[in-house]
């Protein structure tokens, strides 16, 4: 059934901009975070996309999510380790677990400690085994493809960047791990310093821009598309949608568009975002409900019924206008939007 709603995903520009990642990761290889069904892309379309452009490490929350993966036979990670109950899954030997907790070490190295990956902590106080309990012997013996942490400000220009970084290469040789990875789609923008050998994006791959300096390399992946329900001439003085917090200033030409909160375009862009139409800015007009949303297409008089408007979806622009992180923006795309690649 053809939706009235879709992203169109260009995936020229999810491939420029993992390489563009890739030369910035310098002599560190660059994987990509496929977590959250591709960042809500369709994890199976990203991930083929990118093993064809020639990334090789790919990063999954769960063992459901690599599960799902498993026909393209890529090389996964699965971010949070090994449960009980995953002992099935991780057993199949198709993904292996980041270990991230003391008895997740034990399970594993009960279960005859296969390759593994593990995360330590450095700062961030999320998943991660200590320093200190690695210097006491805690991995000793273990297979360890990569030892990983993460940056909790890479984001920003924060003393605490350069401090985990240090607490992470004190660790080099502490641990019979092939490789070190610290840096994120962020970290990637704070130097070669951060990139060890194996560099983890995520939201940059998919259009989102983690620092300023990398605005102009990122390209914009996802273009939200949504199609006109009904045209009609709203006269001055009259209101349009809930609770009336838009009023006529003039006669104005409103078309209806089947889009809404409940499809992942948040209530944030009530009276702040914008649909275009040929480049011509098109406003949004009171508040986003949960499948419509109404725009000013005055501009537009050949527009009718049937039509699409495409969505003013640039994610640093977007989560600016809205105050929505541009991570939240990507991943609350809703399963009625249709995915069309290109």
């Amino acid at each position: 059934m053809p939706a009235p709603l879709r992203l169109r995903l260009d995936g020229d520009a999810l491939i420029h901009n993992w390489r563009q990642l890739d030369r910035m990761s310098g002599a560190a290889a660059c994987g990509a975070a496929v977590k959250a069904n591709g960042y809500g892309l369709g994890s199976t379309e990203v991930a083929r996309r990118l093993a064809a452009a020639g990334c090789r490490d790919f990063f999954v929350a769960t063992w459901a999510e690599a599960q799902a993966l498993v026909p393209l036979g890529l090389t996964l990670s699965v971010l949070h380790g090994v449960r009980a109950e995953d002992m099935e899954a991780a057993r199949g030997g198709f993904a292996r677990p980041v270990l991230n907790t003391e008895a997740q070490v034990a399970r594993w190295r009960g279960a005859g400690g296969g390759a593994c990956d593990v995360m330590v902590d450095t700062g961030m106080n999320r998943l991660g085994v200590s320093a200190e309990a690695i210097a006491g012997g805690l991995l000793d013996g273990l297979t360890i493809e990569t030892l990983m942490s993460h940056l909790a400000c890479a984001d920003e220009d924060s003393a605490m960047n350069e401090a985990q970084r240090q607490r992470f290469a004190a660790l080099r040789g502490m641990t019979a791990a092939r490789r070190m990875s610290l840096a994120n789609s962020a970290g990637i923008g704070l130097g070669e310093d951060y990139a060890f050998d194996l560099t983890r994006p995520g939201l940059a791959l998919y259009g989102g821009v983690p620092r300023a300096e990398m605005g102009g390399m990122i390209r914009q992946v996802v273009y939200p598309q949504a199609q006109i329900l009904q045209r009609r001439c709203v006269r001055m003085g009259e209101a349009v949608g809930y609770n009336a917090t838009w009023i006529a200033p003039g006669e104005t030409e409103v078309a209806i568009i089947n889009l809404g909160y409940a499809d992942g375009y948040r209530r944030a862009f009530s009276g702040v975002g914008a649909a275009r139409h040929d480049d011509v800015v098109l406003p949004e007009l009171g508040r986003v409900s949960m499948d419509l949303v109404a725009i000013d297409v005055s501009a537009c008089p050949h527009l009718a019924e049937g039509d699409w408007l495409e969505i003013d979806y640039a994610l640093p622009a977007a989560s600016q206008a809205s105050g929505v992180s541009q991570y939240e923006l990507l991943t609350g795309w809703g399963r009625r939007a249709g995915r069309l690649w290109g």
